[in-house]
């Protein structure tokens, strides 16, 4: 879906998670969907919010999240909780909050894993996850070269250090088995790895995602060099 700009983008997507949301209570009675940060996302989740949704049957968990302290400006949970829950309709206890202050990190990855699959099933399927796309052709934090990307066999672990901090993330695996994949790219900067995507050609990180049941949002910015 092609978008004028970052903020029609950020709309756009946000009504895709509302039908998926409505979809999935109608269906199963509750949803369970998983965001990513970013300044679009934030735009994006601004939107969201205003929606008319079944709000206490809708689950928000996180594709991803830094090691760093509650409250930390670099978490997205910071802005999430604002956005959504202290300026917004979401409960407080339906915003699942990685937790990446464990310093028992396997343990921490297990049980977030665990209050998932509780929600969801076993193995965890979630309605939909937003994702977004890096200039190296990360998702999540799933980045090239990290040993987080050979993990089949969990859906919630730690990568190595990247910008200087270490990352709570869901895995391919995980991603891969979500109802819906929501993409939200904007900005020049990303247009080649966009190409990529939308052409399945390429070996980064966000190529190693199955490309059914996938929507994709972006901006003219980043989709100059295809078509109208």
């Amino acid at each position: 879906m092609r978008a004028d700009d970052a903020e029609s983008a950020a709309a756009l997507a946000a009504a895709v998670i509302g039908a998926a949301c409505r979809e999935a209570v109608v269906e199963r009675g509750m949803a369970a969907i998983a965001l990513s940060g970013g300044e679009t996302p934030w735009r994006m989740l601004g939107k969201f919010r205003t929606l008319a949704l079944p709000w206490s049957s809708i689950f928000v968990a996180q594709v991803d999240e830094r090691i760093a302290a509650h409250g930390d400006t670099s978490r997205n949970l910071t802005r999430m909780e604002r956005i959504l829950v202290v300026e917004g309709p979401l409960p407080p206890a339906n915003l699942l909050a990685m937790p990446v202050e464990n310093g028992d990190r396997e343990a921490a990855c297990t049980g977030y894993q665990q209050v998932l699959e509780a929600l969801t099933g076993r193995p965890l399927v979630l309605d939909l996850v937003q994702l977004g796309l890096g200039t190296d052709g990360h998702t999540a934090s799933l980045v090239p070269d990290d040993a987080v990307l050979d993990i089949v066999d969990r859906d919630v672990a730690v990568t190595g250090p990247y910008h200087g901090q270490c990352r709570m993330t869901l895995t391919l695996p995980a991603l891969a088995r979500a109802r819906v994949r929501l993409w939200l790219v904007t900005g020049a900067a990303k247009a080649s790895r966009l190409d990529e995507l939308l052409d399945g050609n390429g070996d980064t990180p966000a190529l190693r995602l199955p490309r059914d049941s996938t929507d994709v949002v972006a901006d003219a910015a980043a989709l100059r060099t295809r078509p109208v």
